[in-house]
């Protein structure tokens, strides 16, 4: 589970009217991808992470990722872990729809299934067979669709808010942001520059740096986590399909 998280929680932004729909806000923040990344853990491939953006139709995407575990790694993950997130993407702003969240296994008390109800500014679901249902805040993301609010507003040009709001299974927390500056990485799909964002849970001693490809559409080309400055685990891109 934790080799998905990696890039997944990490990140953390919708008119409905005929002309807002027709507007190219989305077409020019985002592009439909799959991204497979190499995890590795304590120095060895440990699996693979699929990530994959698919656009549905009018302003509805989604957004999934796929982590398999590879050698011994299996061990202790048997199944695929899978996390899919449904959002809405108008002028710029992400609203999440539905997050559905699998462990692998043939036992549900892990998974998650969220609704988003933003007229009502409630989220309701059963995560880890406990029941949700708690008010909206302006902002909250799930898992997934915060990242891709980090990479519309990059792609924008826009500074980053100091925090985003996520919700994890029936609390939302927050995360604080920071865009550390650029990097040059050689990589499997080519040399690029990325910008450096790092994040943080409020009371966490475990951070996240993401380094986005702007060349790429801000796909996200390396990622990993620390705690106290040690490295946990890393995911380093391997194919990109556009």
């Amino acid at each position: 589970m934790a080799a998905t998280l990696l890039l997944a929680a990490p990140f953390a932004c919708a008119t409905t009217s005929a002309e807002a729909a027709s507007t190219d806000t989305s077409e020019n923040f985002l592009r439909p991808f799959t991204a497979v990344l190499a995890v590795d853990w304590k120095g060895i491939t440990a699996g693979i992470s699929t990530l994959e953006l698919t656009r549905n139709g009018g302003n509805l995407w989604t957004y999934s990722s796929r982590s398999e575990a590879r050698g011994l790694a299996r061990l202790f993950v048997p199944g695929d872990i899978t996390q899919v997130s449904q959002f809405t993407l108008i002028d710029g702003a992400v609203l999440p729809q539905h997050f559905r969240g699998d462990d692998g296994s043939s036992d549900d008390s892990r998974d998650i299934s969220l609704d988003f109800d933003w007229p009502h500014n409630r989220v309701s679901g059963v995560a880890e067979r406990k029941k949700v249902s708690m008010e909206l805040r302006p902002g909250a993301q799930d898992d997934l669709s915060a990242q891709i609010a980090a990479m519309v507003e990059l792609a924008r040009g826009t500074k980053l808010p100091p925090s985003f709001l996520v919700v994890d299974k029936d609390q939302i927390k927050e995360y604080r942001y920071r865009q550390e500056g650029a990097a040059h990485l050689k990589t499997a799909v080519g040399e690029v520059d990325t910008i450096v964002v790092s994040s943080q849970r409020n009371g966490s001693p475990r951070t996240l740096r993401t380094w986005f490809a702007p060349s790429l559409g801000y796909v996200p080309v390396k990622a990993e986590r620390t705690r106290d400055g040690k490295v946990e685990f890393s995911m380093v891109i391997r194919s990109l399909k556009r």
